[in-house]
């Protein structure tokens, strides 16, 4: 008797245990760069361009302060945009068509994607905005 109820218990458990195991979903977490969408939601006014799937944007503070030199040219803005928030590759809602775009010969010495861009004589500071 004594056995039959020690199995009965272990049968009634084990049963129990899988039951509410195969109920549970695991729940899967991404992330992904912000869009020119989410960024000119959130300030209409930024000044941004998307190269490489990744929007850039110009005017954050720290990045203004960084002493920075061209070196290899990456791009070049090929398409203004500034009516809508579907961006693709080389197009920018502030810059002209024709802007070359360049990494920075110090980018191994800051944190994130620095890219400059000159632009009717001016060298501007773009960074890379990630998410995270």
């Amino acid at each position: 008797m004594r056995i039959l109820f020690l199995s009965l218990s272990v049968f009634i458990l084990s049963t129990t245990i899988e039951c509410s195991n195969s109920s549970i979903t695991p729940e899967t977490y991404t992330t992904q760069n912000p869009d020119a969408k989410e960024i000119l939601t959130l300030d209409p006014k930024a000044d941004i361009f998307q190269l490489d799937g990744m929007i850039y944007q110009t005017g954050i503070e720290w990045v203004e302060e960084l002493s920075l030199t061209t070196d290899e040219q990456v791009g070049e803005i090929k398409t203004r945009n500034d009516t809508d928030t579907n961006f693709e590759g080389g197009m920018s809602n502030k810059l002209p068509v024709g802007a070359k775009i360049y990494s920075a010969e110090e980018s191994d010495e800051v944190a994130g994607p620095i890219l400059l861009v000159e632009s009717e004589g001016k060298l501007l500071k773009y960074y890379g905005l990630v998410e995270g």
